[in-house]
C-alpha cells in the first residue's frame, strides 16, 4: 500500500524536535490503549459478576504483575527487531532488512512455549505471589486462558516493531484501536450476557489480539515499504536472530525488572486480602499508563539512533539522545503535575 510509505517518519533528516514526538506519542497511545482496555475489562468484571465481583477483580489484578513480566520481556525482544531493522535501513542493507523482518515474524512462535510452560506452572507461580486460597481458582483460570493469547500478543508486538523501524507508528495504533473496541464489545457479551466471568475477559483479549495481529500481518503482506513480508521467505536467519537477541534480550530483561518489582509488591498486597487486591488492580492500571507514556520516548530514541547509526550520522545520534531526554523530562513533569494535582 503506497500510503504506508508516504506517512512514515524520516528519522535521518528533518527536525528531531518535531519528529521524535510524532514517533513517541502514537507509541504511547498504543500502550495506553492496551491499558485502557485492561482497565475497562476490570470494571466490567467487577460490576457484572454478581456476588463474585470483588473476587473476580482480585483474581484479574493478582495476575497483572505476572503477565506484565512476560509481556515486558518479549516486548523488549521486539525492540531488538526494531533496532536491527532500523540500523539495516540506515545502512541501506535491504538483504538484512528482509532477513530480520521474516525472522522477527517467526519469533512470535515462542508464545506457544510460554503457553505450555504457563499451563503447567500457573498455580505454583500464583502461589509464589501469595494469592489467597479463595482467589486462587479464579486467578488460575484467568491466567491459563489468558496465556492462549500470547502468540498473538507477541506477533502483534513484533509486527509493530517492524513498522516502527521504518517510521510508521500510526498503523499499529489503528489496528489496536479496532481490536480494543472489539475487546470491550466481547467483554460486554461474555461477562454480563453469557456469564463467563474471568474466563470471558481472557477469551475476549485473545480474540482481540488475534484480530490486531492478523490486521498488521495483512498490511505487511501488502505494503510497498522495504519491510514487506513474503510468505515463502519466512525463515529464521541465524545472523539476524543473533543480532536481535543480542540487543533485545538485555532490553527485555531491563523491562522485566520493573515487573519484578511489582511482583514483589503484589505479593505483599495479596497477603492483605481480596478487597485490597481489587483496589490495587485499579490503581496499577493507572501506573502502567504513566510508565508507558514515559517509555515511548526511550523507544523513539532507540529507533532514531538505530537508523542514524546505520547511516553513519553519529552527531545526529547524540542530538537524538539529548532531545529525547529533554522532551521525555517535560512529559514526565507534566504527568506528575496531572496525577498529583
Amino acid at each position: 500500500m503506497a500510503d504506508t510509505v508516504s506517512k512514515h517518519i524520516d528519522m535521518t533528516t528533518g527536525s528531531l524536535w518535531r519528529n521524535i514526538p510524532l514517533f513517541a506519542f502514537p507509541v504511547a497511545a498504543t500502550s495506553i490503549l492496551e491499558q485502557l482496555s485492561n482497565l475497562i475489562a476490570t470494571v466490567i468484571i467487577g460490576n457484572f459478576s454478581g456476588d463474585q465481583g470483588t473476587l473476580a477483580m482480585a483474581a484479574v489484578g493478582s495476575n497483572v504483575p505476572l503477565t506484565s513480566l512476560m509481556l515486558n520481556l518479549f516486548i523488549g525482544m521486539s525492540l531488538g527487531s526494531n533496532v536491527v531493522i532500523a540500523n539495516a535501513i540506515g545502512r541501506n542493507d535491504q538483504n538484512m532488512v528482509k532477513r530480520a523482518v521474516h525472522t522477527s515474524i517467526l519469533m512470535a512462535l515462542v508464545g506457544f512455549v510460554v503457553i505450555a510452560l504457563g499451563e503447567v506452572f500457573a498455580e505454583p507461580m500464583l502461589a509464589a505471589l501469595n494469592v489467597p486460597a479463595e482467589t486462587m481458582p479464579l486467578a488460575s483460570l484467568y491466567l491459563r486462558v489468558f496465556l492462549l493469547s500470547m502468540p498473538s500478543i507477541l506477533l502483534y508486538n513484533f509486527e509493530a516493531a517492524i513498522f516502527r523501524s521504518v517510521g510508521i507508528t500510526r498503523m499499529p495504533l489503528q489496528a489496536l484501536a479496532v481490536s480494543t473496541v472489539l475487546n470491550i464489545g466481547l467483554d460486554l457479551i461474555f461477562v454480563p450476557v453469557l456469564h463467563w466471568g474471568v474466563a470471558g475477559v481472557a477469551i475476549a483479549t485473545a480474540i482481540a489480539y488475534t484480530v490486531s495481529a492478523a490486521t498488521l500481518f495483512i498490511r505487511l503482506l501488502k505494503t510497498d515499504s522495504v519491510v514487506r513480508v513474503t510468505p515463502r521467505d519466512l525463515a529464521i536467519d541465524p545472523v539476524a536472530l543473533k543480532r536481535i537477541v543480542k540487543i533485545g534480550l538485555p532490553a527485555g530483561i531491563q523491562s522485566a525488572v520493573f515487573a519484578v518489582a511489582n511482583i514483589i509488591i503484589q505479593s505483599a498486597i495479596n497477603s492483605l486480602g481480596t478487597e485490597v487486591m481489587a483496589a490495587s488492580s485499579a490503581a496499577m492500571s493507572l501506573e502502567y499508563v504513566c510508565y508507558n507514556l514515559l517509555n515511548s520516548f526511550s523507544q523513539a530514541c532507540t529507533t532514531f539512533v538505530g537508523q542514524n547509526h546505520g547511516a553513519r550520522q553519529i552527531d545526529r545520534c547524540t542530538k537524538t539522545l539529548k532531545v529525547c531526554l529533554v522532551e521525555g523530562g517535560i512529559v514526565a513533569l507534566t504527568t506528575i503535575i496531572v496525577i498529583v494535582g
